[in-house]
């Protein structure tokens, strides 16, 4: 025998070991065992399986919460709380110094503020009137004078 037909004869009964191999397994998980190995039976006191896109319960941390029309209910406790949780409170914009910062407030720019795409340098004391609070990675909007619109982080201004 030529070393090709020995190779093709170990690749069959290699697949030929594996197809043995799962009839096997699939006759032992008929019988109750996996690989001699016994399953355990479901029965009424194993617990259910919880879901993680619901919250715990805030009263007692029960993770066995279900959703019951617009709120929260936990089995154990029998405590409800709403789904909706209130509105995320507003914003707070800080400057540099902890000053919180509003709609229409005068700053000062506390660093030379070299700009992008741009020769032009807003410098150290250049006061900034009218700003508007944004969200976003630059805070404030506002109009510079000399160079435009522009926006700002809130930590590179002073309240003025």
């Amino acid at each position: 025998m030529h070393a090709r037909g020995l190779h093709r004869c170990r690749i069959g009964n290699r697949v030929r070991g594996v197809a043995v191999g799962i009839a096997r397994m699939a006759a032992a998980n008929r019988e109750g065992t996996a690989l001699g190995v016994k399953s355990r039976p479901c029965s009424a006191t194993t617990r259910p399986q919880t879901m993680t896109s619901l919250p715990p319960c805030p009263k007692c941390s029960s993770a066995y919460v279900y959703e019951d029309g617009a709120s929260y209910v936990c089995p154990e406790c029998g405590h409800e709380w709403p789904q909706v949780e209130a509105a995320e409170e507003a914003k707070v914009v800080k400057d540099a110094v902890g000053n919180v910062l509003q709609d229409g407030d005068t700053v000062t720019v506390i660093k030379d503020l070299k700009l992008k795409g741009s020769s032009l340098v807003v410098k150290v004391g250049t006061k900034v009137r009218n700003i508007r609070l944004v969200d976003g990675d630059h805070d404030i909007d506002c109009k510079v004078d000399g160079i435009g619109q522009m926006g700002l982080k809130s930590e590179f201004v002073k309240k003025a």
